[in-house]
């Protein structure tokens, strides 16, 4: 692992190096993804140019569609952080002065000599966030840069590799100044409990997420009870108390295993106080979901005008996502052996299929290694977002790419997984179709 770090480490530092060369009195378009993991990103590089007086752009997208790449500049030096692996062709023929990727997706192509890339996936294929690698890259520009170690973190968690900590990442954890505690990874661990169990999409909770009723009567089995008319938060109950909710969390959802629901819950000051890693992530990703890119931004930036609007959108946010799971229970859906198709058409929002699927894939409501599909309306066109539940089974980033071949669409980005593409709505049922047959063969195949 030393050995891996080290070369992961020299490429990040040859990358910044070679930066720092072509950057120089030349202005930079930053463009990132807009999940957390993006936004992180992002915003650990804005403030990191900002200290070397680096002129810059920032334009944060939800994907990186061939034509968006087409009428970007070229006459600027430009940096891709948390995307573009899966686009590197398209990339280097488009004429760019100066390209720089940061990034940790899958890569199926080989890297054009005019393209400069960090990514893990060609060296070691290491288990790090885009955040991660964008924090070790603007240490590398100036040392100080450590004091952005927490923004890293909210990446890492808000990409789900919070299980997955390593040397590097825990190097990464400790200059974040991040405080650990054992216990049930429902988030917020420092709200009240009955807010956080009607709230809470991971675990879902059948019967208790989305249901005022249902929580209350879960807190009345575990003789949680509220004191002076509030219930405790998570971090404080006792261990008989943590190990009564979790045995009643465990029988409403009998195939949750014990360590997709306990492990480490990650606190870290956030407006001088401190928070829940999770919540931060979620609250994050939310304004970025509602298409308030720049308030994300901002509240990573600890901008107080930033902290009350972005707690506002959180709360549509919460909603919204019940809502949508809601509609997945209500409504029939397109099943077979071994997959779920949930075509939401206009019924949830676009910045929002993606997360119905990974709850769904995460919710023990189905077998390990079903690949989960969502579609939802995205202008004229349509956004799929596949999973594996239990993260095992088929490599759907190579299902979704085999279909696209054959019916045409944007390049397929993301992991082994959790991938995800575009097509344009008149090709809504030849993709089901040809996505079934797909799913369908490889089962027999298996």
């Amino acid at each position: 692992m030393d050995e891996v770090k080290k070369t992961l480490e020299v490429e990040i530092t040859l990358l910044a190096k070679k930066f720092l060369e072509k950057s120089n009195n030349q202005e930079i378009q930053i463009i990132s993804h807009f999940d957390t993991d993006g936004i992180t990103s992002a915003a650990i590089m804005i403030q990191s140019l900002k200290k070397i007086d680096q002129k810059f752009s920032i334009q944060i997208v939800k994907n990186l569609e061939n034509e968006f790449i087409e009428q970007l500049p070229k006459d600027k030096i430009t940096v891709f952080l948390d995307l573009a692996s899966g686009s590197l062709n398209h990339i280097s023929e488009a004429g760019f002065k100066e390209v720089f990727i940061i990034d940790h997706h899958e890569i199926t192509q080989e890297v054009p000599s005019n393209i400069n890339i960090v990514n893990p996936e060609l060296i070691c294929k290491q288990k790090i966030s885009g955040s991660g690698l964008t924090y070790l890259f603007c240490k590398e520009l100036d040392e100080s840069n450590k004091e952005f170690a927490k923004l890293a973190i909210l990446g890492m968690i808000g990409d789900m590799l919070d299980k997955e900590i390593d040397t590097l990442n825990n190097g990464i954890l400790e200059e974040g100044d991040i405080k650990r505690k054992r216990g049930l990874m429902i988030y917020p661990s420092t709200r009240p409990l009955n807010r956080t169990l009607e709230y809470c999409s991971n675990p879902y909770i059948p019967g208790v997420t989305g249901d005022i009723k249902g929580v209350l009567e879960l807190l009345r089995e575990t003789g949680l009870n509220p004191i002076n008319g509030k219930y405790k938060s998570l971090i404080e109950l006792n261990d008989k108390e943590m190990e009564k909710l979790f045995t009643a969390i465990m029988l409403r959802n009998p195939k949750t295993k014990d360590k997709e629901i306990v492990g480490d819950i990650f606190l870290l000051k956030m407006f001088n106080k401190l928070e829940d890693a999770r919540e931060l992530s979620a609250i994050i990703n939310a304004c970025s979901r509602f298409g308030e890119s720049e308030t994300a931004i901002q509240y990573c930036m600890e901008i107080p005008k930033a902290k009350k609007r972005a707690s506002s959108i959180h709360v549509k946010y919460k909603q919204s996502l019940v809502s949508g799971l809601k509609f997945v229970s209500d409504n029939p859906q397109i099943q077979g052996k071994g997959f779920l198709i949930i075509n939401a058409q206009d019924k949830i929002m676009d910045t929002m299929i993606g997360t119905i699927a990974s709850i769904i894939s995460m919710s023990s409501l189905h077998e390990e290694g079903t690949v989960i599909v969502g579609m939802a309306n995205y202008g004229e066109k349509i956004k799929i977002s596949a999973r594996n539940a239990g993260r095992t089974g088929r490599n759907v980033r190579e299902v979704l790419a085999r279909v696209m071949n054959i019916i045409g669409g944007d390049e397929v980005g993301g992991h082994k997984f959790a991938a995800g593409c575009l097509i344009s709505k008149d090709k809504e049922e030849e993709f089901i179709e040809c996505l079934k047959k797909h799913l369908e063969i490889e089962m027999v195949k298996i």
